[in-house]
């Protein structure tokens, strides 16, 4: 109003500087032209008012037709710009409500402003109820401090993502991967979206095909495993033999026969554990002891197939990864029982598994002397149902690396035909001592 108020002063001032600038001259004009005539005085008296109010009609005409000309023209710009801004509010709106993922726009404090019905759907409660919901009855404590974090780096302006699980009631769960985007207004943090995919059942077939695919590497282990036992029964049964003949006891023959009973133990342990279907949780655990355990069963096969196997730990300090031990395990048997395998018969085969620490990473890297790879081959390692061997499922290291990425890790491949090929797994290092029992 206040610019209106202005322009109509300054269309009112201009009007009388130029009544009153028309009456001086027009008036000294007329004197000067009719020098003391009377009726050409009052002829030019009587027509000055109708030229008046046409000159100042046309400058008048002139300045209002700008003006409004700017006018239409600002306004045509404004609903130019009303209907961007409204096709765009229906694409956000569009983006947000038909979103197939649960989306809920969240204040400072926590409390929920809006959700689309995919959010409605997956927290089994209308968006009245939501808004007075409060997330830790959703929520463990322990998950509940983890996601405050997050929360709180978004306030800051910085996105986040992560994997936690939603308890619907005392038996319902559903297992959610979650983004918090902070909603940035002028520079500034105003609210934040919460993003919910549920992948509850995509979890469930993932555990699935790293569960078939676990049986069926124990399964190819088993001849391998059975051989390795047989040597120390073998053994044994000898000794038991050779008592009952001399129907004495040596303290030297005992000691060796408890050690082929321990190993037997150790071996068949190894195989219980890895076979033993456990509920996923991540732990804080010891790369060295996974690898040496690993060991105890992969040097059965590689026993078997005539193939020498070297561990190699250039690690200054006990390397921890936070993980689950099981799946680990999976990971460095399918590994190196692709290196064994990769050597062909009649070849003196060589195994080398190193552990070593680079950049605060932990780097398990282990090469073989076999046939190798083409690089065109390399590029589709870790493809669903791609396999290099003629009986393989193409499963393998697919699985193996989906259970990398699960444990934040890489799975780097080098290979040349005829020299042989290196696998390099990658895994950050968990410096923290309490174990974390976050669920995957």
């Amino acid at each position: 109003m206040k610019k209106a108020k202005d322009i109509a002063l300054k269309i009112s001032i201009t009007y009388v500087l130029l009544g009153t600038l028309w009456i001086v001259f027009s008036d000294y004009f007329s004197m000067v032209i009719t020098h003391e005539n009377l009726s050409m005085y009052i002829y030019f008296q009587r027509y000055k008012g109708w030229l008046f109010i046409l000159v100042t009609g046309i400058v008048i005409f002139s300045l209002v037709y700008r003006r409004t000309g700017e006018l239409i023209l600002s306004n045509e710009k404004l609903k130019s710009k009303e209907r961007q801004l409204q096709v765009r509010n229906q694409h956000y709106h569009s983006l947000f409500e038909q979103n197939p993922d649960a989306v809920l726009e969240l204040s400072f404090d926590g409390k929920v402003i809006s959700v689309n019905s995919a959010a409605e759907v997956m927290l089994e409660s209308t968006h009245q109820e939501l808004k007075e919901v409060k997330f830790s009855n959703y929520l463990d404590e322990e998950e509940m401090n983890r996601i405050t974090g997050y929360f709180f780096e978004s306030f800051k302006g910085i996105p986040s993502t992560f994997e936690t699980t939603l308890y619907l009631g005392k038996k319902k769960r559903k297992l959610l991967r979650c983004s918090l985007v902070p909603i940035i207004i002028d520079q500034k943090v105003t609210g934040m979206f919460a993003i919910a995919r549920d992948i509850t059942l995509n979890r469930e077939n993932e555990e699935m095909v790293v569960a078939s695919e676990k049986l069926s590497v124990i399964g190819q282990l088993a001849a391998a495993v059975a051989h390795e036992i047989r040597n120390p029964l073998t053994s044994l049964k000898g000794f038991i033999q050779l008592m009952q003949t001399t129907k004495t006891i040596n303290d030297a023959h005992l000691e060796i026969m408890l050690s082929e009973v321990d190993r037997i133990d150790l071996i068949s342990g190894e195989m219980l554990i890895l076979g033993k279907q456990q509920e996923t949780h991540f732990l804080h655990e010891r790369l060295d002891d996974i690898l040496r355990q690993v060991l105890v069963l992969m040097e059965a096969q590689a026993n078997l197939d005539n193939v020498s196997i070297a561990y190699n730990n250039l690690a200054e300090r006990p390397l921890n990864v936070l993980g689950e031990v099981n799946q680990l395990k999976q990971v460095f048997i399918n590994i190196i029982k692709n290196a064994v395998e990769s050597i062909p018969k009649g070849k003196e085969g060589r195994v080398t598994i190193t552990l070593q620490e680079l950049d605060m990473e932990a780097h398990v890297i282990v090469s073989d002397n076999g046939i190798g790879m083409e690089p065109e081959r390399i590029e589709h390692l870790g493809e669903p149902f791609y396999s290099t061997k003629e009986k393989g499922t193409g499963l393998g290291l697919a699985v193996c690396q989906k259970i990398i990425e699960r444990h934040n890790g890489h799975i780097h491949f080098q290979s040349e035909k005829e020299i042989g090929t290196v696998v390099e797994i990658i895994l950050p290092i968990e410096e923290r001592s309490i174990p974390s029992a976050l669920s995957d």
